[in-house]
């Protein structure tokens, strides 16, 4: 979960392993003016221009940059400082290392109760199979969402981040419609919290306060919404492609098996790699300059994390991967203010499911003849065939 809404509408569309075309765009269009009928503005690909970016929210704000058919701000993420550090103060809590270790034990049965389901077989579709349910149901849970609506959030969810339509008005449609749903389930939820409150996120933003005021119900609506779409889908598409790189790669893949105390510096590592969530926008307040580029007041601001991630003006040997990198400062998370509000929650859902699978699985591949597709914007791998 994430204070970092995945860019949907800009950005590398990359089907394959993007790291060859993020050193291209750092070679040759370091900053780069985009005229496009889904973004006119620019897109950023240098490290250093990346961080400038994300840690200077005065000149590149979140307020706006999100069109993911919401009808108000969603908080946090489009709300800047000073308003911006009430919010993270109430949120941070939440999602501090205690209260993530709370929910390990129940995340590690349910990590184990979905390898129940195919550890007899041959082998599955690891997206469908875990990528997916797992975070879906850790963050329904936390919500107080109920599980066995799992499908129809996940639907509701893709609706707003890959909505099935092409014509991009139409898909502007399609969110604003899906965005209805979404609040619907969630003034549904409220309701039934304010009647008969559980110990759950919902119930506690209700009863919750910033500086004396108590939130209102739009204030619950704007965060839950950001939560929807952020909880049910970063850890999914993190998950993927730490597998398609494992299952591609034996070496890396019996590291974990053979030392399992990797893992944490394995899921910083990949994270790095992969950058799963690819890229965020901000939008200019004023005149001002990348690199030397003008940046005018209103552009929008496509700033590519996974390039930044891979830059070798600040990387030592970015483009190897090596679960021994000693100082590992990914911006995967995002940087600055805005910077993820769920990294602990997911730090803890990866290193659990990559040590459940690899100590039970611990022999896999990517199926003979298939090649992982990679979608737009958040970059799940549906076609996740691995055979074992």
């Amino acid at each position: 979960m994430s204070d970092e809404v995945p860019e949907t509408t800009t950005g590398l569309d990359i089907a394959g392993p993007p790291q060859e075309m993020y050193k291209f765009l750092r070679d040759h269009m370091p900053v780069m003016t985009v005229e496009h009928e889904l973004m006119n503005g620019t897109s950023v690909a240098l490290h250093d221009d990346v961080m400038f970016v994300l840690q200077n929210p005065d000149i590149f704000s979140s307020d706006g940059a999100a069109e993911i058919g919401q009808v108000r701000p969603l908080i946090p993420l489009e709300i800047d400082p000073p308003d911006h550090v009430k919010y993270r103060k109430l949120l941070d809590p939440l999602f501090a290392p205690r209260r993530v270790a709370e929910l390990e034990l129940s995340t590690r049965a349910l990590v184990n109760s979905l390898i129940d389901d195919v550890i007899d077989g041959d082998g599955c579709n690891f997206h469908d199979a875990i990528a997916e349910p797992l975070p879906s149901q850790v963050f329904l849970t936390m919500f107080g969402l109920p599980v066995e609506r799992t499908a129809e959030f996940i639907e509701l969810k893709d609706g707003i981040i890959r909505p099935p339509v092409e014509d991009i008005e139409e898909q502007r449609r399609f969110r604003e419609e899906t965005g209805q749903r979404i609040y619907g389930v969630l003034q549904e939820a409220i309701d039934q919290k304010k009647a008969d409150p559980q110990d759950d996120f919902i119930s506690q933003f209700l009863q919750a306060e910033v500086e004396g005021h108590r939130l209102t119900e739009n204030d619950v609506l704007d965060i839950g919404y950001l939560f929807f779409l952020a909880g049910l889908d970063t850890v999914t598409a993190s998950l993927d492609c730490m597998l398609a790189h494992l299952s591609q790669h034996p070496a890396d893949r019996q590291r974990l098996v053979d030392d399992p105390s990797t893992i944490p510096a394995a899921v910083e590592e990949l994270l790095r790699w992969e950058s799963p969530v690819a890229g965020v926008i901000r939008v200019a307040t004023r005149d001002t300059e990348l690199s030397g580029c003008p940046i005018h007041q209103g552009d929008k601001v496509s700033v590519n994390l996974g390039s930044a991630n891979t830059d070798e003006r600040f990387w030592a040997d970015a483009d190897a991967v090596d679960f021994d990198r000693e100082v590992n400062k990914h911006v995967a998370f995002g940087a600055g203010v805005h910077r993820c509000l769920g990294s602990h929650l997911a730090r803890m859902e990866l290193r659990v499911g990559l040590e459940e699978w690899h100590k039970r699985i611990p022999e896999y591949s990517l199926k003979p003849g298939v090649t992982p597709q990679y979608t737009m914007g958040l970059r799940n791998v549906d076609n996740l065939e691995l055979v074992w």
